[in-house]
């Protein structure tokens, strides 16, 4: 097994020191940055290399670990039958709770283990191998029925007659005994699942956390990748315009010598015409008209230049001009758009007040026809004081004073 791991040791060494000169290699490439298409795949292959081989490894790895996770699987199982067949033998003979209690029956905790393992595994491990194991010393009929009938009462001391009823052999010192073994055992069993929870959170955690720090480095790299992408770019367009820059300087040389070729031309026939005056007069003439032409043509490039230059400024201030003006278009149309909105809902809240007020002001009034042939209300209460008044002042006639 030592042998092994050194192999394996030496293995995954190799395979890391490979990763490294890739990578290595990559960050001397990228000091010597060429805006070439080709190199550019030829760093993108340098890429995809080193990550195929990181995940190569991290495969590799992963399927190891979930091997030793198999085989320690494999292994406490066996461990837990052995246990179980060495306390059937232990509780086979009158000296069965004594064997357990002997430096000789006790598994040691291995030291590599104590200081990966979290402290109330390893407590409850030792607990375990102190006591007897999982059902401390006892075989597995008397302590199924134990918990059968403690569970029954819920851990109340009234349990004990059925108890030594049941589990016949046993003492009530027997009994007491394991009942604190078994809350000793049932209190480092918690911690220790509290314990492995921990633990668990603590790697997610650590997952997590190594899963940004990924992201964030990948993330800065690329920043990088696209910073020198740009500054490429910036250095070919600088290139193009000093190589455009010098083509326009080549073109006024080209045609300053050709002006120069042909005053020397002219020189040389005035020399030869010295004669002539006529031909002579001519041939100032003609060289002022050339000299006239050349720096005209000068002139006109320079022209050029200078209105293309105001043209590509010109351009650049009306695009801004047409962009301020959309904004303050864009603002104008939302501020009438809101105003229309404000005053639409303040129309509704008028109609809403008028409604209101129409609801309380309004007087619904049933009619009733048979209210036609009645006396009013004051009628009826006048009535009754007029009627003596009509008797006596009803008038008397003539023809009937006298009797």
């Amino acid at each position: 097994m030592t042998v092994s791991r050194k192999m394996e040791k030496a293995k995954i060494l190799q395979q890391l020191s490979k990763i490294q000169n890739n990578v290595k290699r990559l960050q001397q490439q990228l000091k010597d940055v060429k805006p070439t298409p080709e190199f550019v795949e030829k760093i993108k292959e340098m890429m995809e290399e080193i990550e195929n081989a990181i995940n190569a490894f991290k495969e590799e790895q992963r399927q190891i670990y979930q091997q030793l996770l198999k085989e320690e699987k494999a292994v406490i199982n066996e461990l837990s039958l052995f246990e179980r067949k060495v306390e059937l033998w232990a509780l086979g003979s009158s000296t069965a709770e004594k064997v357990w209690k002997l430096p000789s029956a006790r598994v040691t905790v291995d030291k590599t283990l104590e200081n990966h393992l979290p402290r109330e595994v390893i407590e409850f491990e030792r607990f375990l191998q102190r006591t007897g194991g999982r059902q401390g010393g006892w075989d597995d009929y008397d302590h199924q029925n134990f918990l059968k009938i403690r569970t029954k009462y819920r851990g109340r001391l009234s349990y004990m007659d059925e108890a030594l009823e049941y589990l016949s052999g046993r003492t009530k010192e027997d009994i007491e005994q394991h009942d604190k073994w078994y809350q000793e055992y049932v209190i480092l069993h918690e911690r220790k699942k509290e314990s492995i929870k921990k633990w668990k959170e603590k790697q997610q955690q650590e997952k997590e956390r190594n899963l940004k720090e990924k992201e964030k480095s990948e993330k800065i790299l690329k920043e990088r990748w696209l910073q020198r992408e740009e500054a490429q770019k910036q250095k070919a367009e600088e290139e193009r315009k000093r190589k455009q820059a010098k083509v326009e300087v080549w073109k006024k040389q080209k045609v300053v010598a050709f002006a120069i070729d042909q005053v020397s031309q002219l020189k040389l026939e005035e020399k030869s015409q010295q004669k002539e005056r006529q031909s002579h007069v001519k041939l100032l003439l003609e060289r002022n008209t050339l000299q006239k032409k050349v720096k005209e043509e000068l002139e006109k490039l320079e022209n050029e230049k200078r209105e293309e230059t105001e043209k590509e400024g010109r351009k650049k201030i009306a695009a801004e001009e047409i962009s301020k003006f959309q904004e303050h278009a864009l603002h104008k149309l939302e501020l009438r758009v809101l105003q229309k909105h404000a005053k639409e809902i303040e129309k509704e809240e008028k109609e809403k007040r008028l409604a209101k007020l129409r609801e309380k002001v309004e007087i619904r009034v049933t009619r009733d026809r048979s209210r036609l042939n009645r006396p009013s209300k004051g009628g009826e209460e006048r009535r009754p004081e007029m009627a003596p008044a009509s008797v006596s002042q009803r008038a008397v006639p003539a023809w009937r004073g006298g009797s």
